[in-house]
């Protein structure tokens, strides 16, 4: 920069206009030396010693107006209505032609005005006194003469002449206070009256002379900038014009992939250089994605509205996988019958394909409370419509209740026999038994299916509703690799209209593939490096027609087209006033039994000894020798064989005899009871009466 010199940015952009743009500025110095940032209408602006900035625009947005007795400053718009009339300067010209060089541009138009002259002086014949007030009239032109002015000057006692006063004229003369207003735009728009000072016509506002400066809303561009700079000239930066010496500098403008798709179709192909790179948690699991890193290079050949399909494959692999891939694919598909594990999801596979078959796969047994029928494995069901059925009622009190249900008829499978009978085959066409499945109801089914015909890609979009489930039975031939090929079942879960960027790699030209714009984010620059092949041989391409996908895109590919997806239906709930009463029944009865069966010592000393007992009771102390019962069994306690491992009798526990015990059929029983405690059938009670003779014969 030697040699040039350094101007504050608003006074260097307040001596341009749009006619000598674009120019080049190199910030210097300023009062943010190392750097400088401003928060302008949300948006960032920072500037640092030594940055190029290239200016192509400029334009007038309001003014500032500075008061000389304090230095305050303040903005007006720049349609603000107020007028302002011209302060004359304090210092006298020396010349007319000094004088006349500062008024506006079109002098013509803002005449008569009036100055003073503080010294004597002669013209031919005519002598002008001093302190004479002259009014500029108009001005005289002649060619191969001094141009002159023509003034009115008042003498004594009224009298007036005029005279003609060269512009070379020397003396003292001070403009007088005249009565010319003038808008900010009249005056913004002459570089004569920005230099002057002003004030209000109007005196309410500010009586002090002001100085006018215009405020610019500055474009420009930066290096590595993606839009357009938009500050205001008024930064307090000074800056260096070097236009001259900065001609090859090229501005990089970033551009993301979607301002690509905008660009003409003759800019391609082009190798562009990768500025910023897509993210490190990507949608996409491919071979080209590693490499697009940070300053390497792309090569993009043409950009295209690509058809896509989104494939995935069955869940019984314990990994999924997730394709997007172009309906040019050439491999060839069959359609697998789709299993369905509820009848929600057979009736949101009917609305796409009306009509529908299905077969049962797995027993279901009836309900009725619920509204559920029996099937049978085997059974082929028709879906006719969603229709709404009544539920059975629970009780006298209970409410009818209402549910959505599916409405399919039962297909009679084809007898051997009576295939010639035609018309026992119409009867039972007519008379196909029609069942109703509420859609909460839970099921395993699987798709009927005739078709065994080979399709393509694109064709399965057009004659089918998506999503559909195919297996590959032919790879694409075009493909060194095909991955879909191998799989058992796939699924096509959706279709779309894909914006794709066709690139490949400078070391492989050849080898291209497509970059969802939508899905990619990242940077780049157009360069002017030549294309890796020669300009009149350019190779064969191949383009890479599937592309695996995280699960991240499958997700997020199903929120756009199902943003507000509606649950299933859950079952209804039941009769709670029913419930209540059911449930008060069954422990008064239970109440009651329990309050009978305490009553009779047999049966309660029966439960102590059944294993469902939480707790057992303590066992009573040895009982008191009496002459009417039969004698403890003590003595005999040191015959019994230890070594064959029987337990040994429990001689704490009295014996009572069974002949006293009461016999069950006394026992009053409550028939109407419904408790859920066990009952004591006669062959138990046989079994522990012949236990307990034993004991006692021992």
């Amino acid at each position: 920069m030697a040699g040039t010199t350094a101007l504050p940015l608003q006074q260097f952009i307040a001596s341009l206009d749009n006619t000598c743009l674009p120019r080049i500025l190199q910030v210097c110095s300023g009062v943010y030396f190392q750097g400088s940032i401003y928060e302008i209408s949300g948006s960032e602006v920072s500037f640092s010693t030594g940055d190029l900035v290239k200016i192509i625009s400029i334009e007038l947005i309001s003014v500032c107006c500075e008061d000389i007795s304090n230095n305050e400053k303040f903005d007006l718009p720049i349609n603000h209505t107020g007028l302002f009339k011209v302060v004359p300067e304090t210092l006298p010209y020396n010349t007319i032609e000094e004088m006349i060089s500062l008024r506006p541009v079109g002098l013509e138009s803002c005449l008569p005005f009036t100055f003073t002259n503080h010294s004597k002086m002669t013209f031919d014949n005519f002598t002008l006194g001093a302190g004479r007030t002259l009014t500029v009239i108009s001005t005289e032109r002649q060619e191969g003469q001094e141009d002159q002015v023509r003034c009115h000057v008042k003498g004594q006692q009224g009298a007036s002449a005029e005279v003609c006063i060269p512009l070379s004229a020397h003396g003292e003369f001070s403009e007088c206070e005249n009565e010319e207003r003038f808008t900010l735009q009249e005056i913004m728009s002459s570089p004569c009256l920005r230099s002057r000072r002003f004030r209000f016509v109007n005196t309410t506002k500010c009586e002090q002379p002001l100085v006018l400066s215009p405020v610019y809303q500055v474009h420009g561009i930066m290096n590595l900038r993606k839009n357009i700079l938009k500050f205001p000239s008024s930064l307090e930066v000074d800056v260096v014009d070097v236009t001259e010496l900065c001609k090859d500098v090229n501005f990089v403008t970033p551009l993301s992939l979607t301002e690509v798709l905008s660009q003409p179709d003759e800019s391609f192909p082009a190798v562009v250089e990768i500025l910023e790179c897509p993210e490190t948690r990507s949608l996409f699991k491919c071979s080209w994605l590693p490499e697009l890193n940070r300053n390497s290079h792309l090569v993009i050949h043409k950009k295209k509205n690509t058809p896509m399909v989104l494939l995935s494959s069955s869940k019984s692999r314990k990994a999924q996988q997730y394709f997007l891939v172009s309906e040019q694919y050439g491999g060839r598909f069959r359609r697998r019958p789709r299993e369905f594990n509820s009848v929600y999801e057979v009736y949101v596979a009917s609305i796409q394909a009306p009509g529908l078959k299905i077969s049962v796969t797995r027993n279901c047994e009836d309900v009725e409370e619920e509204g559920l029928p029996s099937l049978s494995v085997g059974e082929q069901l028709q879906v006719v419509r969603c229709d709404r059925m009544d539920l059975p009622c629970t009780g006298s009190t209970a409410q009818k209740q209402s549910v959505e249900a599916l409405l399919c008829q039962r297909l009679q499978e084809p007898d051997d026999e009576d295939d010639d009978d035609e018309e026992e085959g119409v009867k039972q066409e007519n008379e196909k038994e029609e069942i109703f499945l509420p859609l909460y109801m839970p099921g395993h089914f699987v798709e009927v299916l005739s078709d065994n015909k080979k399709y393509k890609l694109r064709d399965l979009g057009k004659e089918f509703s998506l999503p559909l489930d195919v297996k590959i039975v032919s790879r694409d031939t075009e493909m060194k690799t095909d991955p879909l090929f191998g799989l058992a079942s796939l699924r096509i879960e959706g279709a779309m209209l894909e914006p794709t960027i066709q690139a490949s790699l400078p070391h492989s030209p050849d080898h291209c593939f497509e970059i969802p714009t939508q899905w990619v984010s990242m940077s780049v620059s157009f360069t002017k490096d030549p294309l890796p092949w020669p300009s009149d041989q350019p190779p064969e391409f191949h383009v890479d027609r599937v592309t695996e996908v995280t699960d991240t895109f499958f997700y997020e590919f199903h929120k756009q087209g199902n943003p507000e997806e509606a649950p299933p239906p859950r079952p209804p709930k039941g009769n709670l006033s029913s419930t209540k009463s059911c449930k008060k029944s069954k422990k008064s009865k239970a109440d009651k039994s329990k309050q009978r069966a305490d009553k009779s010592d047999p049966i309660k000393k029966i439960a102590d000894l059944t294993l469902n007992s939480k707790k057992r009771p303590p066992a009573p102390p040895p009982p008191s020798i009496s002459d009417d019962q039969p004698p403890p069994l003590a003595p005999r306690k040191h015959s019994i064989d230890v070594t064959k491992g029987k337990a040994l009798p429990n001689t704490y526990v009295q014996r009572q005899d069974p002949k006293k015990k009461v016999p069950l059929c006394d026992i009053e029983a409550d028939v109407d009871s419904d408790h859920d405690y066990e009952t004591v059938d006669e062959t138990l009670m046989t079994m522990m009466k012949a236990a307990q003779e034993n004991v006692q014969f021992f």
